[in-house]
């Protein structure tokens, strides 16, 4: 970061319809990065709301209004024409005819099917996050019992399910990689991304897409794994700090209620 400069304040907003797509436009001509694509928005005026600030923005930009815009993630991105702090909030209802009122193109994309064209840096990370699914799934062999488990995952994967956590804390090593073969081979089959909890054995850690780190390896990892996908269980603020720090992919947060496999953690709640 360029010491000695003040962040310029920027909403922006993801914009995501029922089918995942999300919103990108260009730049218009004239600004900085003109023709780059990016997720729309703008700068936060004196004492204004970030959100109104969003709000404002797309319907000046867009002719759009939008229903609740929910935050999301903020970053830092250092540029040579500026110094800026992007607030990004997924927005997922909205009113009127999209409609481009700085003659900028726009569309709808995927992680997969991206515009002709460059995207605007702070932009990219934002990729990768969006590619996540919005369920997450996590292994019950020890519970269940491996044929009602293999046959509910069966399940869940052609319903659409399409990342799974095998975290199997009660059963051997022998025994938990022999039900992994089992669970792997389904994942495969369905297209669907398999972590391993860091709890196990690293030899499955190798086998899998990931590994979901627990959270007493997040405290005690110095640097990312190098690993496709590495998530990590958080219980604090402190924690999901410390996964931003190592770059982490993502977090998933608990408990919000008192819960069996952590009996001594005080729950967050809601």
């Amino acid at each position: 970061m360029t010491p000695g400069r003040t962040p310029v304040e920027v909403a922006a907003g993801v914009m995501i319809r029922r089918d995942r797509r999300f919103l990108l436009a260009s730049r218009p001509a004239g600004k900085p990065y003109a023709s780059f694509w990016e997720f729309p928005g703008g700068k936060v005026e004196p004492d204004e709301p970030v959100a109104s600030t969003l709000a404002r923005e797309l319907h000046e930009e867009l002719g759009i209004d939008i229903g609740t815009a929910y935050p999301w993630v903020v970053r830092v991105f250092d540029y040579p024409h500026a110094l800026v702090r992007l607030h990004f909030f997924r927005v997922f209802e909205w009113n009127g005819e999209i409609h481009a009122r700085e003659h900028q193109r726009f569309g709808f994309f995927s992680t997969s099917d991206l515009p002709d064209g460059p995207l605007l840096p702070a932009t990219l990370p934002l990729l990768r996050w969006l590619a996540l699914p919005p369920h997450y799934a996590i292994s019950a062999v020890a519970r269940l019992g491996r044929d009602v488990f293999l046959q509910r995952l069966e399940s869940a994967l052609a319903r659409g399910l399409t990342l799974v956590q095998f975290r199997e804390p009660e059963l051997d090593r022998d025994a938990a990689a022999a039900i992994f073969d089992d669970v792997r081979a389904r994942a495969r089959a369905a297209g669907a991304t398999l972590l391993v909890n860091s709890g196990h054995h690293h030899s499955l850690w190798d086998r899998a897409d990931g590994v979901h780190l627990t959270a007493a390896d997040l405290a005690a990892s110095n640097e990312r794994p190098e690993f496709g996908w590495v998530g990590a269980s958080v219980h604090s603020t402190a924690d999901i700090e410390r996964a931003g720090a190592l770059q982490l992919d993502f977090v998933a947060m608990g408990a919000v209620l008192p819960t069996g496999t952590h009996p001594h953690q005080r729950p967050l709640g809601w």
